[in-house]
């Protein structure tokens, strides 16, 4: 089975940020990075070469895949944001109608710019995603 990319790696969150980020992306991460950290009450840790995680969870898939993935994360993408989020909950197309300019895939939610953004809107998104995931998967904290 193929080891998973997706794994605490230790590296710089500021050095990815500064490396990959222009300047209004890095100000956009600086208001993200404050904004998981006040939800999770955890701090930013990479993941893999590209995500800014908070916190971390075990998931087992039905194919018995095994693996450990960040309570709640972002990244940068070119000329795009993406924050990482579990969108099948109730409540959640509901808030996404209301969150602002955005693209969104199965659970890559993608802006330009974070004032795009209704971030009332985008700390429930978060709040609820983190919900259904420690809901799905149990209670686990740290990496």
């Amino acid at each position: 089975m193929a080891e998973n990319k997706t794994t605490f790696t230790g590296a710089s969150v500021a050095d990815y940020i500064a490396a990959r980020g222009n300047e209004q992306q890095q100000a956009d991460c600086r208001e993200l990075m404050d904004l998981l950290g006040t939800i999770t009450h955890e701090p930013p840790k990479m993941w893999g070469p590209s995500i800014v995680g908070y916190g971390s969870y075990r998931y087992t898939y039905e194919s018995g895949r095994t693996g450990e993935a960040p309570l709640a994360g972002f990244a940068i993408r070119g000329r795009e944001l993406v924050v990482y989020l579990d969108c099948e909950g109730e409540k959640q197309p509901s808030l996404l109608a209301k969150l602002g300019k955005h693209k969104m895939g199965v659970s890559c939610l993608y802006f330009k710019r974070l004032a795009d953004l209704d971030k009332s809107v985008l700390r429930e998104l978060v709040t609820n995603s983190i919900a259904a995931v420690k809901q799905r998967y149990g209670e686990r904290g740290g990496a």
